[in-house]
């Protein structure tokens, strides 16, 4: 009897492409990746803290290099990643929040948020699969979603809007990118704790009302994603496309 092979979950050879990665969640899919075998160049805003991240990286005798790039910045972000590229695996992680009641939202809060969470995210992704196609690569690209994608939530009425258009654009482009062989999904994570989220960890009604919803009784912590990161990165998700993956304790099952 010939037994069937599980699937590999090295990356080996591969190189990666990760935004907001000097800390919370983008460090932890960059540290899983290079763990895993990948070359990982690590984006952020700022030099030193992206320096710093890379450099923890390699010292962890991983291959990985930093690369500070504001990615909302289109242009300087598409040549960068031309320069850099072709890229196997992008985590398209960078996203920022600023939580606030819907009626008090104005035209500078929605922007600054969509600016990063939609707008870029959907610029990064289109110029990493442009890179995929000219070099013939059969990638991989995930975005950074949220059970907030999925559901609403307090004072996240923009938030929310954002990250439901990236499970759109998840679904839309993955359609349009299998024909190259490009597998497109998104991880849609409960509240992980992150410095982005440390303003609700610190309102106590607010960690109160996030624990009553997580089912598994717990928040989220970043090694929570790591798996899923590198499941979505590898061939053991080789027919895993168009889909969002709920890493969220049980939130949005009922």
């Amino acid at each position: 009897m010939n037994l069937p092979s599980t699937p590999s979950m090295r990356l080996d050879g591969k190189r990666a492409l990760v935004t907001g990665a000097s800390r919370g969640i983008g460090l932890g899919g960059a540290v899983a990746l290079a763990e895993a075998g990948a070359h990982v160049v690590m984006v952020a805003r700022s030099a030193d803290d992206i320096e710093a991240a890379a450099d923890a990286v390699r010292r962890a005798r991983y291959s990985a290099e930093a690369l500070t790039l504001d990615v909302s910045d289109i242009a300087a972000m598409r040549m960068a990643i031309k320069t850099r590229g072709p890229f196997d695996v992008l985590f398209n992680n960078a996203g920022t929040n600023q939580p606030m009641p819907y009626v008090e939202v104005s035209e500078e809060n929605y922007d600054r948020i969509t600016g990063v969470n939609t707008r870029a995210a959907f610029f990064v992704a289109q110029a990493v699969a442009r890179g995929m196609i000219a070099a013939g690569i059969k990638g991989s690209i995930i975005h950074t979603s949220s059970q907030m994608g999925h559901v609403g939530g307090i004072d996240r009425s923009v938030y929310c809007a954002s990250k439901f258009a990236i499970e759109g654009l998840t679904k839309a482009s993955a359609i349009e990118l299998a024909a190259h062989g490009i597998r497109v999904n998104a991880i849609a994570p409960t509240f992980i704790r992150t410095p982005m989220t440390q303003s609700t960890f610190d309102d106590p009604e607010r960690v109160a009302w996030v624990r009553s919803k997580i089912k598994l009784g717990r928040v989220g912590e970043v090694e929570d994603i790591m798996g899923a990161v590198l499941f979505l990165a590898s061939d053991a998700s080789a027919l895993v496309t168009g889909t969002s993956m709920l890493v969220d304790g049980g939130w949005t099952a009922g």
